[in-house]
C-alpha cells in the first residue's frame, strides 16, 4: 500500500469514527436536559415565546392570556410538561456542527409527546420556516432512545395571528404525517 493509500485510508478511517461518534451522541442525548421546564395542572395555559429578541427560550404561562402564543386545553388536568428547546439544547448535523434551528419547545404528558413551534408571524411563508424547524427537531428526537417512550406523537405550528385551521393546511398536514410520522396540527389551540 503506497504512502498516498495508507493516508486515505486513515483520512476514511477518522470520518468514519466521527460519524460514529456522532450517531452515539444522538443516541444518548436527552430532549430533556434543559433547565427551562415547566409543569401545569391548570385546565387551560399558554405557551409563550416573546419577540424580539428571539434568543430567550419559550415558557409556560398560567396567568398573562394577552401573551400566549398557543392556548393549551387540558380539561382532565393532567400533570403536563414543557420543556424548553430553542436556545436550550444543541442539535448536532453530520458533519458535527451545530444546527440553527430547533423547535420552540414540547409538551409531554403520559405517552405522548407534542412538539411545538410558536410564531407571530404574518409573511407568507411562515408555515414553510417552522414545518423545517419542526422537522430538524423530530428528526433528531427520533434517533434518541427516549423516542420510544411515546406512542402518541404529535407536532404544532401555533401562529397566534391565525388562530383556525384552514382547509388548505390539510396537504402539509398529511405530508408531514407521511414523512416524520407525527400528526401536525397548524392552530394555535392546543387540545390535550
Amino acid at each position: 500500500m503506497s504512502a498516498k493509500e495508507k493516508k486515505e485510508r486513515a483520512k476514511e478511517e477518522e470520518v468514519g469514527k466521527t460519524k460514529k461518534t456522532l450517531k452515539t451522541k444522538a443516541e444518548n442525548m436527552s430532549f430533556f436536559d434543559s433547565e427551562y421546564q415547566y409543569i401545569s395542572t391548570k385546565r387551560t395555559f399558554g405557551l409563550c415565546d416573546d419577540e424580539p429578541p428571539p434568543h430567550k427560550p419559550a415558557y409556560l404561562d398560567e396567568t398573562d392570556g394577552s401573551k400566549w402564543i398557543a392556548v393549551v386545553v387540558n380539561d382532565a388536568q393532567l400533570e403536563v410538561r414543557f420543556v424548553a428547546l430553542d436556545h436550550c439544547i444543541k442539535l448536532f448535523k453530520p458533519d458535527g456542527k451545530t444546527e440553527d434551528r430547533c423547535s420552540d419547545g414540547l409538551l409531554e404528558y403520559d405517552s405522548t409527546i407534542i412538539f411545538v413551534e410558536l410564531t407571530t408571524a404574518t409573511h407568507k411563508n411562515w408555515k414553510s420556516d417552522k414545518d423545517e424547524q419542526l422537522r430538524i427537531t423530530i428528526n433528531h428526537f427520533e434517533k434518541t432512545t427516549e423516542s420510544k417512550r411515546y406512542d402518541v406523537k404529535k407536532a404544532y405550528m401555533a401562529n397566534s395571528n391565525f388562530r383556525i385551521v384552514r382547509p388548505g393546511y390539510q396537504a402539509r398536514m398529511d405530508k408531514f404525517l407521511n414523512d416524520t410520522g407525527y400528526d401536525l396540527r397548524i392552530e394555535n389551540r392546543i387540545v390535550l
